[in-house]
């Protein structure tokens, strides 16, 4: 039986293209992305979802993580910035050719403390890790790099395929790629494991967060009061509160209209608690 739950509303601001929830336990801090507006955001975990503080940049804002001492990993348009606690900014790399006609998109820390990060928008798109001060190419055959995350052992790497509809299982680090599940209805988005080894998986254009097994058999819906339902992540002291970030993006007036909350946060409790999102190590 595939159980159901419903996710809360629990922010009063809406996002064009809300993305990218990581928790960061040593400061008890939220921190999202709204892509398209390139805001880095950071807010406080309680009934509802406070915001703190925003950091802007230039361009687009695929996605944030964080080192241990708190400083931000921040994956621009084309490159990668660290924010530095007392605000510097300094660069750490390029991943896209300068003027690509694409940007960098979701991106996740390692086991190992390892940034990767994918890309959309371009002929052919990439997953790269970057490590030892360069960027190794994982994939360079996607149609929308999204999604990723790992298994409770760090063993097992899942990965997502937006147009495609695929989510991509290997072995870590360098294990063959093959497809764990398809999703039929809408498209798969950002995704995380908790732990006990399930999937939660945001589907674009679905307005529901699906958990999978290992396997990839469904096991449970939360249905979500937005269409474009774009990622997840555990969160909070227990790890057992669910942000679902959402988007108003290719929304239509009638489609806002229907769906007022779209771009807010949401939370759920779904009897399941997350993994510990690990901290980017920059020597690494």
């Amino acid at each position: 039986m595939i159980t159901r739950y419903t996710a809360e509303p629990a922010s009063d601001s809406g996002y064009f293209l809300g993305e990218g929830p990581v928790w960061d336990p040593a400061r008890g801090r939220l921190l999202w992305v709204d892509i398209m507006a390139g805001h880095v955001h950071e807010g406080r975990l309680g009934d509802r979802i406070e915001p703190v503080r925003t950091w802007s940049f230039e361009q687009s804002v695929g996605a944030v993580a964080v080192t241990e001492g708190g400083d931000l990993l921040v994956a621009e348009r084309e490159t990668l910035t660290r924010v530095h606690c007392d605000g510097r900014r300094t660069p750490v790399a390029r991943v896209l050719p300068e003027g690509s006609p694409g940007r960098l998109n979701d991106g996740a820390v390692d086991p190992s403390g390892r940034f990767l990060i994918g890309s959309l928008g371009n002929e052919r798109e990439v997953l790269v890790r970057f490590e030892g001060g360069a960027c190794t190419t994982i994939d360079d055959d996607l149609t929308l790099s999204n999604g990723l995350a790992w298994s409770p052992s760090g063993d097992r790497f899942y990965s997502v395929d937006t147009m495609s509809r695929t989510v991509y299982v290997r072995d870590y680090p360098a294990g063959e790629r093959s497809t764990l599940f398809t999703v039929a209805d809408g498209y798969p988005d950002g995704l995380c494991v908790d732990a006990a080894g399930n999937l939660w998986l945001a589907v674009w254009g679905g307005g529901r967060v699906e958990c999978r097994s290992a396997a990839g058999e469904l096991l449970a819906v939360v249905e979500v009061d937005a269409p474009h339902t774009s990622s997840v992540a555990f969160a909070g002291p227990g790890l057992d509160t669910l942000v679902i970030t959402t988007a108003t993006q290719h929304l239509s007036p009638a489609d806002l209209a229907k769906h007022p909350l779209s771009g807010r946060l949401f939370t759920a409790r779904v009897a399941a608690s997350g993994l510990p999102t690990p901290y980017w190590i920059p020597a690494l």
